[in-house]
């Protein structure tokens, strides 16, 4: 931070800096009489600005690197540019060595282009970008050996009593970490109460399920393997199939080396939790408008991200998963339609057994939401815009037009980030003693 300026200028420096290294250019300033600021991209012989450079610019690119001081001195550029990146420097023209106050180099940023950063500071008092480090996982440090087990795991049916379904069933990698919808269809094809929520960022989460009754990535992996509509096993089920194939022990005792049995329920779900924690999408247009891309984003995403935030719809829907950190009533002002609200589902009530925790449920993450039709925890609304509509209508009280739900649809839009390239596995073969598959309870 620059000392004595706004939040505001300080953003629009960095920006300015980041397009700097966009550029390819390195700006360089000495600090007083000896300490140098501050490099990015490639260097520039003899601390000199770079040729064809136009020096306002160099002055803002100097005003970032010169944190924490009061003035810096630096070298004039040459107006020549066809010189650049040509010869040394007694062979560049005479030099003019000029000494300038961070006050006066301030004053060359132009007001203009404050205006046209307020947006992107807005939205960084918001959001953030998907981190490049993974987060620590609490209580399960994640190893190249427990994600490739884990990864199989994910993909393997015979978790499931019927041998049919595996955790990509409900969470597809292929469809945004979901399945064709409304609700995902289970053991027995029964039908479950909820849309299967994404897996892909669910790392980010609060806590997983709409209800927030799993609070985390390990627990969540339980659930859907005990439960009688989903994959209907236990687990002993689960011990015995994995322990039935000499590739799964080994693969345990890999990626558990400490652990007596290596091969366990806990050491499943943590295996799973590992790979589901790798599985986030980063380089949205969004993140990298964020990190300083002014031009990430459309003239139309920009509008629906202004329309996003002066409308109220941040105040739930924010963070690094934009969303997926709160619980909010569905249906704040307005009461939905009971087609999507059903009566007998009352959400996060079932886990606190708080009267006003009744249809409460953790706010939906939006990152890659224009994948993941249909919508809503009942899954009842194929078309993005007007679950942007409902949306306006039951949460916020606002009736949005046509052009506000197409722009905030828009910037929806821009949410869609690098999803991983994952390959299906091959899985371990089954034996004589692995449990045969059973549709009948």
């Amino acid at each position: 931070m620059l000392r004595g300026f706004s939040n505001k200028r300080n953003h629009l420096v960095a920006r300015t800096l980041r397009n700097a290294a966009e550029q390819d250019v390195c700006p360089k300033a000495y600090i007083g009489q000896s300490q140098r600021c501050e490099r990015v991209a490639k260097p520039t012989s003899n601390n000199e600005i770079p040729q064809g450079l136009a020096y306002e610019n160099w002055l803002s690119f100097c005003m970032t690197a010169g944190i924490h001081v009061a003035e810096m001195r630096f070298n004039k550029p040459i107006s020549n540019a066809n010189e650049i990146g040509g010869g040394h420097r007694e062979n560049r023209g005479p030099h003019m060595m000029r000494k300038v106050s961070v006050a006066s180099i301030l004053a060359l940023v132009s007001s203009q282009a404050i205006a046209r950063d307020d947006l992107m500071m807005s939205a960084r008092q918001i959001f953030r970008p998907i981190p490049k480090v993974l987060p620590a996982i609490r209580d399960n440090p994640v190893t190249p050996e427990k994600v490739e087990l884990g990864k199989k795991l994910f993909f393997d049916p015979r978790i499931s009593v019927s041998g049919i379904i595996s955790c990509n069933t409900c969470h597809n990698l292929g469809t945004g970490g979901v399945d064709a919808g409304p609700t995902s269809v289970g053991h027995g094809w029964q039908k479950g109460p909820r849309r299967a929520p994404t897996v892909y960022n669910s790392v980010f989460n609060v806590a997983q399920f709409w209800d927030g009754r799993a609070p985390d990535l390990k627990a969540q992996a339980k659930g859907p393997v005990q439960a009688s509509a989903e994959m209907n096993a236990t687990p002993d089920h689960v011990t015995k199939t994995l322990n039935s194939m000499d590739d799964y022990v080994g693969m345990f005792k890999q990626a558990f080396p400490r652990d007596t049995p290596s091969v366990s329920f806990d050491n499943f779900a943590k295996a799973i939790e590992a790979f589901e924690s790798t599985l986030t999408t980063p380089a949205a247009p969004f993140d990298q408008y964020l990190n300083g891309n002014a031009s990430a984003l459309n003239d139309q995403q920009k509008a629906g991200l202004k329309l996003f935030m002066d409308k109220g719809c941040s105040s739930c829907h924010r963070g690094i998963n934009i969303g997926g950190q709160d619980y909010f009533p569905f249906g704040v002002v307005g009461k939905p339609d009971a087609k999507l609200l059903p009566t007998a589902d009352k959400g996060r009530f079932v886990v606190t057994n708080a009267v006003g925790d009744e249809y409460v449920f953790r706010v939906a993450p939006l990152r890659n939401v224009a994948l993941r039709a249909p919508y809503f925890h009942s899954g009842q609304v194929w078309s993005l815009e007007e679950a942007v509509g409902i949306m306006g209508e039951v949460q916020l009280g606002t009736k949005l037009d046509d052009k506000e739900r197409s722009d905030i649809a828009a910037f929806l839009n821009a949410l869609t980030g690098h999803l991983p390239n994952i390959e299906y596995p091959m899985l371990p073969t089954r034996t004589n003693e692995t449990p045969p598959p059973s549709l009948g309870r």
